[in-house]
């Protein structure tokens, strides 16, 4: 009996998870993989940014130097392993997994964030990380240096900017 429960359950599951595996092939079409050290990260939440969020990293901006975009977790399937190691309380050797991940993306616009592999050199735990700001702060892609050919790449990687 458990398995015509749990059957379709993890077929819905996996269903709703095709939508960002698609997404996913689309950033990495569109952007390389970049190693990333010591990248601020919590499960805070970040003021700046709407909706949901349920984890975030802050990255480079690729245009200006010294500033940081925040990037979030936009759902909470499969993030389990992440908000373990990012936790506060989190024990030394788990965070240690963390200081250096994968990204491939622009932060001012979506990204995939990764673990390193253990071994090989397959990134593994690959995540969607988004830029959520408001889009009645007039804050636009512009202010964050993004040319008209940047806003072009993520278009191609899958984002549609309010304020371009």
């Amino acid at each position: 009996m458990p398995y015509f429960i749990y059957g379709p359950y993890r077929a819905v599951i996996q269903l709703k998870y095709l939508s960002t595996v698609l997404l996913m092939v689309r950033i990495l079409r569109t952007y390389s993989w970049g190693i990333v050290r010591d990248a601020p990260r919590g499960l805070t939440r970040r003021p700046e940014v709407v909706s949901k969020q349920y984890g975030w990293f802050e990255f480079p901006n690729p245009s200006r130097s010294g500033q940081s975009l925040p990037l979030v977790f936009p759902s909470h399937l499969r993030r389990w392993w992440w908000s373990r190691r990012m936790s506060p309380l989190a024990k030394r050797r788990l965070k240690a997994e963390i200081e250096t991940v994968w990204f491939a993306g622009d932060p001012r616009f979506i990204g995939i964030v990764a673990a390193p592999p253990r071994w090989g050199a397959i990134p593994r735990r690959l995540r969607v990380v988004e830029q959520r700001t408001d889009a009645q702060s007039g804050t636009r892609f512009a202010d964050w240096g993004a040319t008209p050919d940047d806003i072009e790449r993520g278009r191609r990687a899958g984002v549609y900017p309010v304020n371009p």
